[in-house]
């Protein structure tokens, strides 16, 4: 099982924590220290679509106009950051998000 986000997200160490404490077999990639790459991206965002990017955060507040309007692959490209975290790959599906459907389905 892999978890994308930030080694600094709350929700992601929250995550990372309820999983080894079920005794999950998980590794943590810390995109901003080892980015995407351009399928890996490619696949978070056929299977999220625009819900891979927080619109909420200061962050994505911050990209200029051109970012704004442009796809989600080059938001998250130009400001990984800006990605919804936690992403979670439990072998073979993804989920987005540490709520409860999540929980349920990858401590089970």
């Amino acid at each position: 099982m892999v978890i994308y986000g930030l080694s600094t997200c709350s929700v992601c160490q929250k995550a990372l924590k309820s999983l080894e404490a079920v005794r999950k077999d998980v590794s943590f990639r810390d995109i901003r220290a080892d980015p995407l790459s351009e399928a890996e991206l490619a696949t978070l965002i056929h299977e999220f679509g625009d819900r891979l990017v927080d619109r909420t955060s200061n962050d994505y507040r911050a990209l200029n106009d051109w970012l704004k309007n442009s796809e989600a692959e080059a938001q998250i490209a130009a400001k990984p950051k800006v990605m919804a975290r936690p992403v979670i790959f439990d072998g073979t599906t993804y989920h987005l998000g540490w709520g409860n459907d999540v929980q349920a389905a990858v401590l089970g």
